[in-house]
């Protein structure tokens, strides 16, 4: 791998940019799904069949990316992604039926999961190697913004312009991104060092197992808990809307200086916070539970639970850029259709939870989960990576 003697931060920052502006796009669904609904005159159920769509081509993509797109320039894959961005949203934008919205999902969706597969590995030929978790952490820094943006902005917009306009807007960013991206984005060929490993022959590497079991661990509890965290808010702590948006506001700007954060975490010490992030948030899980309602504490420890989350994908990306540099592509794949399938299975457990013993059970449930998760990673640290933890 060809490292850089000087940052490349401008480029870092233009994907950061693509970041956000597909995150955007990926989240706006959620927030327009009504008036999308009843424009198209179809049901809200087949509606949200564009964010499921969007997902499912997005963890197919994740497997095959790497190897399709291996004797191409990144750049030019990179910038593939944002023209493919720009197409989606116009395509929804402009759509005379449901037909063509799930098309531009679909471009959406091959296009969120080509570039979380290649993200690690072109922030790696960016920067020094000593950098590479803080230019993660700037990458990473646009899902949470998109987080805390996307949903209340594209319903206050879609209300004032209309959903499409919505779309139009997001179509926007999406240009700006491949603006900077041409500007700042250097030429990357393909690397004759990379291999292009099978997701198969990653998965049969030692430790490779336990990892990928805790990997889904970890995003399995959280996303239990971020999902089912305002029905826990509004039964349990009895917070009224005002609150509510006050406290998922925090949650938010935590996570995004979690992220930023990270990058100095990492940069000390990799697996201490491969460990800790999660050991936090378990405890917290259980804290939740045990205070009841207890509205500021409750806060605060939704906050604290969000800022230690912003550092497990940075944290994640980083240990497959350590442990594989020469396969970082590859291992990519393989965490972006972890994370993906860990959703899957955090949203459907905790549901089937929560129809039996409500909030409560959801959040100790996912706390247990982080704990085990925890144990887990231990574990799987247990077998030294190729290259050393720390820098």
């Amino acid at each position: 791998m060809t490292t850089p003697i000087k940052p490349q931060w401008g480029a870092v920052f233009s994907m950061a940019l693509g970041v956000f502006g597909l995150v955007t796009a990926e989240f706006l669904p959620a927030s327009l799904l009504t008036p999308m609904a009843a424009s198209l005159g179809v049901t809200e159920g087949m509606t949200g069949q564009a964010v499921t769509v969007t997902a499912i081509f997005a963890l197919v993509t994740s497997f095959f990316s790497a190897s399709l797109t291996s004797k191409l320039d990144r750049r030019g894959v990179m910038l593939l992604f944002s023209v493919m961005l720009i197409v989606s949203n116009l395509l929804v934008a402009f759509a005379p039926n449901l037909t063509f919205i799930l098309a531009g999902r679909v471009i959406l969706g091959i296009a969120i999961g080509g570039f979380w597969t290649l993200a690690a590995a072109t922030a790696m030929r960016l920067v020094p190697e000593a950098m590479i978790p803080r230019a993660l952490s700037i990458v990473f820094s646009g899902v949470s913004v998109a987080t805390i943006v996307a949903a209340p902005m594209g319903s206050y917009f879609g209300h004032l312009i209309g959903w499409r306009n919505v779309f139009v807007a997001a179509a926007a960013i999406g240009v700006l991104a491949l603006g900077w991206q041409l500007a700042a984005l250097p030429k990357m060929p393909p690397n004759p060092l990379a291999k292009n490993s099978s997701i198969l022959s990653l998965i049969k590497r030692p430790g490779m197992q336990t990892a990928l079991l805790a990997i889904i661990l970890v995003f399995s509890g959280h996303f239990a808990f971020f999902t089912y965290l305002r029905p826990f808010l509004e039964s349990v702590t009895g917070v009224d809307v005002n609150g509510l948006s006050a406290i998922l506001l925090g949650f938010g700007v935590a996570n995004f200086a979690g992220t930023l954060l990270a990058g100095l975490l990492l940069e000390r010490n990799l697996h201490l916070t491969l460990i800790g992030m999660p050991l936090a948030m378990g405890l917290m899980g259980v804290a939740l539970v045990g205070l009841g309602s207890a509205p500021v504490m409750d806060a605060l420890l939704v906050a604290l639970w969000g800022m230690a989350f912003g550092a497990v994908p940075v944290a994640w990306s980083t240990w497959i850029t350590r442990t594989m540099p020469e396969e970082a592509e590859s291992g990519g794949g393989l965490l972006v259709a972890a994370i993906q399938l860990a959703i899957t299975i955090g949203a459907a457990a905790g549901g089937m939870i929560f129809n039996v013993t409500g909030a409560k059970g959801v959040f100790m449930g996912s706390a247990l989960l982080l704990l085990l998760a925890t144990m887990t990673i231990f574990m799987a640290l247990r077998v030294k990576a190729p290259v050393q933890d720390s820098v």
